[in-house]
């Protein structure tokens, strides 16, 4: 495909890259992981709610990004839909904040790799096998948006194949404990320990790190710059993908609650791993890990590839340095790959010095500035759509439903998690943290502005 100046990208990605690269930016970690910890946090009945909760705010943000990203398809999706709906300063912060999202995850999954990998190689340091990592991960990004999309085709496929998988064998396992036990001794887990063991606070600080497992799916907001026919595709990926994440994500909860009580579930450990040594599949921990490794490659795939973009789009306008906003002949932002890289480096480089403080710091930013992405979609969605007249919504080419109450519920439901977030000490940190980057932010954005 042509490429029109040395700003343009190349659409050459399909609707089946965007469904793998919604899939790859929120199966994860989040997912198969920390499920243990939510569930040893607020009990099976809780985690199960929360869940709930989190596909809701996931379902209902996404529709206004389907909106926004069909009719304005564009790189730097939630920084340009802030910039055009919001206000120009807010754009400015959000396109940052999104930055700051993936490179604040990028370091600890850098090094989760290689603490994985020291399962089967002890002997290897972590370093040797993370910087392996990072060199795969900058490959796949730094050549083309072909390679790019294909390497997460295959990472998400895998994590589909074996989620799916799960579902299968914990589905069988449940209706053979009913047949065999009975309705009430399969899922006992639900109310021995009371309906919420830990209380209803618990719940509520759930609800953010759920909100994390379920951040990266509007990665697929920012692929629709570089897709073929935009306006036709995203509304497909959007329907396809919405539902078999909700399903993905509810229906593993459900198993990972009803096989293993609460109290068997570590923060340390894999539930999937617990569960699966449950139903005596053999080799579990090391089928596990390397499930889990892939995952981290696909989500280390998409957070290279946003944070590169939202920085080609602060270079491209102008408000930073304009080698950012470069294009090469293959349609990559190189330079925005590199300094993106470099800020994921920088971070892993801190975890050597105060590894757990950094590193709960930065994953809980990392949720955190997710969270505030995702309500300035469901605002810019819902000041669009106030001030477009009523014979021009026909020729929108994918209508949000439930105007205006989806937007409504999402930005209502995204406080409700930071209100449940300030009774967590940890993720009141982050967000005291998130609150100066963004005063930051802005003193830059009028700074940069007044000079002008």
């Amino acid at each position: 495909m042509k490429q029109d100046s040395q700003n343009d990208f190349h659409r050459i990605m399909k609707n089946r890259h965007l469904m793998m690269i919604a899939f790859g930016g929120v199966i994860g970690t989040g997912l198969f992981v920390a499920t243990g910890e939510n569930l040893h946090n607020a009990g099976a009945l809780g985690t199960l709610l929360s869940y709930a909760i989190g596909a809701i705010i996931v379902y209902t943000v996404m529709l206004s990004l389907g909106e926004l990203s069909s009719k304005f398809p564009h790189t730097s999706s939630f920084g340009d839909y802030a910039h055009r709906f919001i206000s120009p300063s807010t754009g400015y912060v959000v396109t940052w904040l999104y930055w700051l999202t993936w490179v604040a995850a990028l370091g600890g999954e850098f090094t989760a790799v290689g603490l994985l990998m020291q399962k089967w190689f002890p002997d290897i340091p972590v370093w040797i096998w993370a910087s392996i990592f990072g060199i795969i991960i900058f490959a796949l990004n730094i050549w083309t948006v072909r390679i790019f999309a294909e390497g997460e085709f295959i990472f998400s496929s895998i994590k589909v194949a074996a989620v799916v998988l799960f579902l299968f064998l914990g589905f069988g396992v449940i209706l053979y404990n009913i047949f065999s036990q009975g309705f009430n001794a399969t899922f006992i887990n639900y109310y021995k320990d009371g309906w919420f063991p830990n209380g209803i606070p618990a719940i509520l600080m759930t609800i953010l790190a759920v909100n994390f497992a379920f951040s990266g799916t509007e990665v697929i907001g920012v692929a629709v710059g570089e897709t073929k026919s935009p306006e036709h595709a995203m509304p497909k990926a959007i329907n396809a993908t919405l539902w078999r994440l909700v399903l993905f994500f509810i229906g593993t909860v459900f198993i990972i609650a009803t096989l293993l009580p609460y109290n068997d579930a570590r923060i340390t450990t894999s539930p999937f791993v617990a569960v699966l040594d449950k139903i005596g599949i053999p080799f579990a921990g090391d089928i596990m890990n390397f499930i889990i490794i892939i995952a981290i490659f696909s989500v280390s795939n998409s957070a290279l590839y946003a944070s590169s973009r939202m920085l080609w789009n602060l270079g491209n306008q102008g408000k930073i340095p304009k080698f950012f906003g470069k294009v090469n002949h293959r349609g990559i932002p190189v330079n925005a790959v590199i300094f993106s890289m470099i800020g994921s480096l920088s971070a892993l480089g801190s975890l050597v010095f105060a590894p757990n403080i950094v590193f709960t710091t930065l994953i809980s930013v990392s949720g955190f500035t997710s969270i505030l992405t995702w309500m300035s979609v469901s605002l810019a969605q819902y000041n669009f759509r106030k001030n477009m007249a009523k014979e021009d919504e026909d020729s929108l080419p994918y209508k949000t439903p439930l105007m205006p109450y989806t937007p409504i519920i999402a930005l209502v439901l995204c406080s409700a998690s930071i209100i449940g977030c300030l009774f967590d000490p940890t993720q009141r940190i982050a967000i005291f943290a998130t609150a100066i980057f963004v005063f930051f932010c802005y003193m830059a954005y009028f700074f940069t502005k007044s000079k002008k």
